[in-house]
């Protein structure tokens, strides 16, 4: 209930305020999460794959959090970021990994050969930005990088870049008792997703590929988000 009220109610209310205003923004960004595609390996999901109904919490989530940014009958501009996995040194998956994978004891999660639909920190701030800033862009854009990876090959570029090995896996039933089978679903599971529209909008990546983002948030010594 927390998640859908920090997510669904608060974009609800945002919306609502819009629509009520007498003077409108001139745009409307906001983030949701590629948990809306199916996990399907042979897949390519790009911004113009057809979306279909709910198969899971997640995606049952992601429909709401979408359906209550809607803003019927005004002109603002509206963008919607569906955000991957974000890698910062100081939040989210790198946090929780970073003690692991520096004491040798980093892995692949599950089979490790799920997709991990991913994008560097600072690529989504610079994306968001890069929204509110152009007026060309709108609908809906993919907020991943635009290589596409596993779990497994995540986890050895993060294991390089700390000079640690990664060979002690997390099997599937731990991440679901950790975490709950539903929250799970996010590392056991994934998507090839494309930032199709992001490209074709011209939109330039800091971190393009995972050795980089990687390089980049293992510094031990961390000065800053980006």
């Amino acid at each position: 209930q927390n998640v859908f009220n920090s997510r669904v109610n608060t974009t609800h209310n945002l919306a609502q305020a819009i629509i009520k205003a007498e003077e409108k923004p001139k745009v409307f960004v906001c983030i949701s999460g590629v948990g809306v595609y199916k996990p399907n390996s042979s897949i390519d999901y790009d911004e113009d794959t057809p979306v279909g109904a709910s198969f899971d919490f997640l995606s049952d989530l992601v429909h709401k959090w979408e359906e209550a940014s809607q803003l019927p009958d005004t002109t603002v501009r509206r963008v919607t970021v569906r955000s991957g996995v974000v890698l910062g040194r100081s939040g989210g998956m790198i946090k929780q990994l970073y003690l692991p994978f520096f004491m040798g004891l980093g892995g692949p999660v599950a089979s490790g050969t799920q997709y991990m639909p991913w994008i560097h920190i600072r690529d989504m701030c610079e994306l968001l930005l890069f929204a509110v800033e152009n007026n060309h862009v709108t609908g809906v854009l993919n907020g991943v990088a635009p290589q596409v990876v596993t779990n497994q090959e995540f986890t050895t570029a993060f294991a390089k870049a700390m000079m640690r090995p990664a060979i002690i896996p997390l099997p599937e039933f731990v991440v679901n008792m950790m975490f709950g089978e539903e929250r799970a679903k996010i590392m056991t599971q994934g998507q090839r997703v494309i930032p199709k529209r992001v490209l074709e909008y011209k939109f330039l990546y800091k971190h393009p590929d995972i050795n980089s983002a990687t390089r980049q948030v293992s510094t031990l010594i961390y000065k800053t988000p980006f």
